[in-house]
């Protein structure tokens, strides 16, 4: 780098209004979605021991919950649905049900806010079947590829049925953007966005969330999920969700995969989103709790570090706190 002897940087950083000035990056709430989790079979809303501050949802919680956060001004919802144990199967046939939890709190939300948010679902098979993988199982128990797409299919139409302006295909299942995207369109649901998970880490950062989902399930999913030190790999993911039509591209986990959220950056021609995922969030409001950090200093730091290493879209329970927050 060339020197600049008579420069000192420090005059930019002299008053906030300077630093706001010249602030290379950005954090609004614009660029947060909230992940919301919604509950059969209880009455009122239940916090997740592991995520402090952050509930499974009745109905009515979700939807005032819901309120709150768009009145806060965060870019979307992201839903997942827990059904009760009894309603879990073999092939999470709970999640495509129209009277499932998810597609009836979809519905709600949809007849809620319109188009004052963009409502996105989970497009996953884990919540709802009783095994807890992410797909269907063959008969030596192994993810059958081509099986669980059709399922996923079958799941992003309900979504879109039920009012979703976005599903989001979580699964990384090989050819599961360009079977859904065609089974949208059959439907008549060619405006409905897909969100593909295009680079999701089979990480340790998950376990809070297995909490929240009530999740069976017994194993790994090392199968299916990247393993954590593949950047080439998840790019080559990447590559293929956007010529299979993606119209978002994500990276899952975000804060210890931010050289692989910079690179997708690098390569899309359509918006990059990141997930800061459970086990992200929980550390930092374990430690704030404890005193040991500044927990909200701590959150925003780590929001912007995901929006400095280039997602245009950051998915965080921090969401409609940090939008009050940056308000």
């Amino acid at each position: 780098m060339t020197a600049f002897p008579r420069q000192r940087p420090r005059r930019l950083r002299s008053t906030p209004a300077l630093r706001r000035l010249v602030a290379e990056t950005s954090l609004e709430p614009r660029h947060l979605v909230l992940p919301m989790f919604v509950a059969d079979g209880i009455t009122d809303a239940r916090p997740i021991p592991s995520m402090p501050g952050v509930f499974q949802h009745t109905r009515d919680s979700l939807r005032a919950a819901a309120a709150d956060a768009v009145t806060a001004g965060v870019g979307g919802l992201m839903l997942f649905g827990v059904p009760v144990e009894a309603d879990k199967d073999s092939t999470g046939a709970a999640g495509i049900d129209r009277d499932g939890i998810l597609n009836i709190a979809l519905r709600e939300l949809a007849a809620d806010l319109g188009d004052a948010t963009v409502l996105m679902a989970d497009t996953c098979l884990d919540e709802f079947t009783d095994h807890g993988h992410c797909g269907v199982l063959d008969d030596r128990g192994r993810v059958d590829n081509d099986a669980t797409v059709d399922r996923y299919v079958e799941l992003a139409v309900a979504q879109a049925d039920s009012g979703a302006h976005v599903v989001s295909p979580s699964g990384m299942m090989d050819g599961q953007v360009a079977a859904i995207r065609d089974g949208l369109d059959a439907a008549g649901h060619s405006d409905v966005v897909i969100l593909a998970y295009a680079a999701k880490f089979a990480s340790a950062f998950y376990g809070p969330f297995r909490d929240a989902v009530a999740s069976g399930l017994q194993g790994d999913r090392r199968s299916y999920q990247q393993e954590p030190g593949n950047a080439r790999e998840a790019l080559r993911e990447v590559a293929l969700d956007l010529a299979e039509g993606a119209d978002i591209v994500m990276v899952k986990p975000a804060m210890s995969y931010l050289d692989v959220i910079a690179a997708a950056a690098d390569l899309s021609p359509v918006p990059v989103a990141a997930y800061q995922v459970s086990g992200e969030y929980a550390m930092i409001a374990a430690a704030g709790a404890n005193g040991w950090i500044d927990g909200r200093a701590a959150a925003l730091e780590s929001l912007i570090g995901i929006r400095r290493a280039g997602a245009d879209i950051v998915l965080s329970y921090w969401a409609a706190d940090a939008a009050g927050w940056l308000a």
